[in-house]
């Protein structure tokens, strides 16, 4: 303990700790795209509530979920003590210095990013994890005849909901479910909170181009074998498909 002390509080160890935790939150934005993804089929929101049931009642995914708001509290922290520490290093500014010519602009702006990104989720959590776990979305049952594949849904009141069910009965399925699709559909009917996302977003995508590749150099995964893979996922894939994904969202909600 007194040997791994000083590494995890020296500047590597807080460089390691966020790279870390960064990558763990990278893996996560893999699965919550796929699971919201859910959101653009027509089936009146059916395969996105059952999806969000599942991610709120599956005991392992609960146990990840709870590593996933540590890993954020950690990741802001540390950010934070790198970005105070790097700054008290150099208490006078350079009489002459273009950032432009040593660095990325993403780079030299990441405490930026990171809270824009930061604001997203305090609002995102705000409009829809909090509401779903303090019942106050709406309700809605779904009865899927069995035979056709056919499926109609109505609102239904908190008194006839008393918990997640799927039954069947004479061929038919019966869901009941709280229904987050509806929520999400009248959230982003707010055109200031669908410009908040999609501005998000390209915060995100800027704060993981660099981020991702940053990350695995800190980490030591830095051959020239590997790096040029490295940078193309950071790029193209977290850096392009996932941000753009997520900001059709709200847009898809709000013009549809």
């Amino acid at each position: 303990m007194s040997k791994s002390k000083p590494v995890l509080s020296s500047s590597i160890g807080k460089k390691l700790i966020m790279s870390l935790t960064g990558l763990f939150l990278c893996m996560f934005l893999i699965v919550h795209l796929i699971g919201n993804l859910q959101l653009f089929k027509d089936d009146a929101g059916l395969a996105f509530n059952k999806y969000a049931y599942f991610m709120t009642h599956f005991t392992p995914i609960k146990v990840v979920s709870y590593l996933l708001y540590a890993s954020v509290i950690i990741h802001v922290i540390y950010a934070i003590v790198i970005s105070l520490k790097n700054k008290a290093a150099r208490p006078i500014g350079y009489a002459s210095y273009d950032g432009s010519a040593n660095s990325k602009w993403n780079s030299r702006n990441m405490g930026i990013l990171g809270t824009v990104i930061l604001v997203f989720l305090a609002t995102h959590m705000s409009n829809f994890w909090w509401k779903y776990h303090n019942d106050k979305t709406p309700y809605i049952e779904y009865r899927t005849d069995l035979s056709t594949g056919v499926t109609t849904h109505q609102e239904i009141q908190a008194a006839d909901f008393h918990d997640y069910s799927i039954v069947s009965e004479n061929g038919v399925e019966i869901v009941k479910a709280r229904d987050l699709y509806k929520q999400v559909d009248y959230a982003f009917k707010n055109v200031g909170l669908v410009a908040l996302y999609v501005i998000a977003m390209a915060a995100l995508a800027f704060h993981l181009i660099h981020g991702f590749q940053s990350a695995f150099q800190t980490v030591g995964f830095n051959h020239k074998r590997y790096i040029g893979l490295v940078q193309f996922i950071g790029v193209w894939v977290f850096g392009v498909i996932i941000p753009i994904l997520f900001a059709a969202m709200p847009l898809y909600f709000y013009f549809r």
